[in-house]
Order: C-alpha cells, then structure tokens, then sequence
C-alpha cells in the first residue's frame, strides 16, 4: 500500500498539465488535477481559441467589401459585437466540457480547487483538504503583465478582459509588440476601432525575422493601423468613460480602452515554492532540466510556468514527454529547434526555423531566396497587400535552415513547411519538387534567384 494519496498531482489543467495527466492515468499511474478556474487553460479559455475566432470575425470586414468586386450585393451587412462574444463563449463552453470529459475518461481525478505547496509531497488546497503525491507536475502556466509602477495601470485592460468587452470602443490604445499586441490591433482594426499600437521597441516582433517584421508593420500600416514606435506609456488617467495616455514623448491622446500586451509572467504566485526550494529563474519561472524536472527531485514543471518555448503544442508535447518518461519507462527529451510557429496578424505569418541573422551567426555562407507579389485574390478585389515568402538556405549544405511567410494561409503553410525543416530538406530537394497551381505556395519551390539585395 502506497504512503502518496496520488502517484501525480498536476497543478493546473491547461494543454501541458491535462495531457500529462491523461498519458500518466493511461500508463496506470493513479493521477490528480486542480484547477482553481476552468480546465482547458489559457489557449482554451482565454488565448489561442477565442483569439481565433475573433480573427475569423474580424476578416469578414475585409471579405465583405472584396465580394462586391467578385459579383456580389452587400448591403445589408452590419456587425454585432454581442453576438460575436456570445458565441465565442459557447465554443469555450464546449471545449471545457470536452476537457473534462477527456480527463476524467483517461482514468485521472479533477479538483476544482486552488493549490499550494506545503512540502515537496504535500499539497494544500483551497476546500481545506490536504492530499500526498509521489510526484507533483506545476503546469500553472503565464498571466498578462501590467508594469507594477505604471501611473494608472487600474485604467487599462489585458486580452483577459478583451475576450469579454461589453462593448467595441471608438479608439484603443494596444501597448506591446509580439503576438498578442499586433494580432489583436488586427482585430480591433478590422472591426471598425481606431487603433495605435505603441511598442518602446524600434520594430515590433523582436526575434523574428527582420524581413517578415519591416513587411507585416507596412503592411499593418496599409490598413491603418497608427504605429508609436519606440514610445512607452508614462502615465494613464481617467478621462469620461475613457482614458487619457500620456506617453514618455509628451504625447497625449484620448481612447475608450487602453490594453497592455507588453508579455505575460510565469504563474507561480501563490504556489508556496520558496517553502519547498525550487528553483526558479531571474523572470520567475522554474528552472527545469531536459526532462521538465525541477530543482527537486521528485517537482517537475511544464509550459509557459518555464518560460522556455511558450507555445501550447509545446506545452502539449513537454507534459506527455513527461508522462512517458516518468510513468512509461521511457527516456524522452523534447526538441525545442525548429518549432514551427504562427502570428495571426493581418496579414499572418508563418514561420519555421532559423531567422536570417541566426544563420548569418550560425554559418560562414548563407543564401538567401526572397519573394515579394500579390495574392492572386487581389488581382480583383485591388486591394494593396502583398505577400512575402523568404527561404534561409545553408550556402555549404544546401540546406534549408529557415522558412518565413508573410500572407494569407502562412501559419498553415509554416506547419507543413516544419516537416521538411525538420526532416533536414536541402534546397534542391524544395526545387525538384512540383509546383501546385494556382496556388501561392508554389512560390516556396519556383525560387532559383538568390537574393543579393
């Protein structure tokens, strides 16, 4: 008879922490999962998913005035935010069942309750109980930033609470440059808001490719997006039912919502680590080895609580790894190179591999194959858009090291472009493969001129 109540105890129930806990329960290990909110986690409930939906929505502005130039009569259409919300939450509503009725299929016990350390194998939670663990996964995951010293941060809004506005301001203020920052300035553009994006940066994305990264700000520009680039917020201040920013220029200006997107922080408040010494790194989140293990033996962390690679397939992969190796007698290492990625912006991205300045640091000869033309759609509606396609070539090997899109369809792209990458594909392997027409993919494999811009 076993001294641990459970063999696992997940802390969290989002992508990482649930799929940890369905593979251990199906390896035979007796499992447990508390959530304090709703299971599915921040992609579920309040990122990747009904971000997407609003993407999807806010495109039809867009599609509705292209219509008319390919024979349709639109002038009916009209836009309902409520609705939009409304729907959205059904979807999420859906997914939290789904979650949990996959979870508790695979055998694993779910306790809404909020949980904390007590020692290294005992767990505290919220409804009083206090439960034992052979094992103790922190899946906890990230949760927005507002600068703690920021004057009026009590003004301004995260994506949490973007998800459920009750209503579509004239005029937002989104402060930030990554995926959250500039996909949802997409959104709120393309739903009819008056949108500036204010990012302390000289260019939004950092990390990215400095070629998708100047196109997507052009092409964000197009659509009328204000960009305040290297410019911070000082202060934020009540002003009627909006707000008034004052930024570190001297600019002042008025908006009905201000939105922080400057980046997310690892969600270890609370779990009483420091009582049980994991160690955690200069940003708070918990240093962990190859395997997810923590600084104590028997802890292990997985997801965006790392701040390794914070994406939810990542998230995904690292907790059934895991559970592999933990409960499945298997030596798992999760590969972090090469993790194909998407920025559903507008125009999206897609990319997979290394930038052009990494390989440039990386490789004595790069080659570098880049193209610049208009979707085939666009020779109709008129539109002034632009896709862009841009492949890192190893000028010694021949192979491919990185692949960048700019244009509709460029996360779908990326994500079969990551085979290949992965795979080790050489140029010539993308060129002796036959093009698909009409298509704007076939440009990935009609590149043979090398850019010398």
């Amino acid at each position: 008879m076993t001294k641990f109540d459970y063999d696992l105890f997940v802390i969290g129930a989002g992508s990482g922490g649930v799929r940890a806990a369905r593979i251990a329960a199906q390896h035979g290990a007796k499992v447990a999962v508390a959530e304090e909110y709703r299971v599915g986690g921040t992609c579920v409930i309040r990122g990747c998913v009904p971000k997407k939906l609003f993407v999807y929505a806010s495109h039809y502005a867009e599609a509705f005035e292209d219509a008319v130039n390919f024979g349709w009569t639109t002038e009916k259409v009209a836009f309902d935010w409520p609705t939009l919300v409304a729907n959205k939450d059904k979807e999420i509503d859906r997914l939290n069942k789904a979650y949990i009725r996959n979870l508790e299929g695979a055998g694993a016990e779910l306790i809404m309750a909020r949980a904390a350390f007590e020692d290294r194998y005992t767990i505290a939670l919220s409804d009083g109980r206090r439960v034992s663990a052979k094992y103790v996964l922190i899946a906890t995951g990230a949760t927005p930033f507002v600068p703690l010293h920021l004057p009026g941060r009590e003004f301004a809004i995260t994506s949490n609470e973007a998800f459920h506005l009750e209503s579509l301001p004239q005029r937002i203020c989104i402060v930030g440059g990554g995926y959250i920052a500039v996909e949802f300035a997409g959104i709120f553009n393309n739903l009819g808001v008056e949108t500036v994006l204010i990012h302390r940066g000289e260019k939004i994305l950092r990390g990215f490719d400095e070629d998708l990264r100047d196109h997507l700000t052009n092409e964000m520009k197009k659509k009328g997006i204000e960009f305040r680039l290297s410019c911070d917020v000082a202060r934020i201040e009540r002003s009627g039912t909006g707000v008034r920013v004052t930024c570190n220029d001297d600019a002042v200006f008025g908006a009905g919502q201000i939105m922080y997107a400057t980046g997310r922080i690892p969600n270890v408040l609370g779990l009483e680590l420091e009582k049980i010494g994991v160690e955690l790194t200069p940003h708070y989140a918990v240093k962990v080895d190859d395997y997810s293990r923590s600084s104590v033996d028997n802890i292990y962390a997985v997801g965006d609580v790392t701040n390794r690679l914070n994406l939810t397939p990542v998230a995904i992969r690292e907790g059934h790894a895991f559970a592999d190796t933990v409960f499945g007698g298997r030596d798992i290492k999760v590969d972090h190179t090469n993790v194909p990625t998407a920025v559903f912006s507008q125009p999206e991205i897609g990319t997979v591999g290394m930038t052009e300045a990494q390989a440039r640091a990386a490789s004595p000869t790069i080659d570098i194959y880049k193209t610049s033309f208009r979707p085939m759609r666009h020779t109709i509606t008129g539109r002034d858009e632009r896709m862009l396609m841009k492949l890192v070539v190893d000028g010694g090997t021949d192979k491919v090291l990185g692949c960048h899109i700019v244009g509709p369809d460029a996360g779908e792209m990326a994500q079969l472009l990551g085979i290949a990458v992965k795979m080790g594909a050489t140029k010539a392997d993308f060129d002796a493969t036959m093009a698909l027409h009409p298509t704007a993919a076939e440009e990935l494999v009609t590149m043979r001129q090398k850019w010398t811009g």
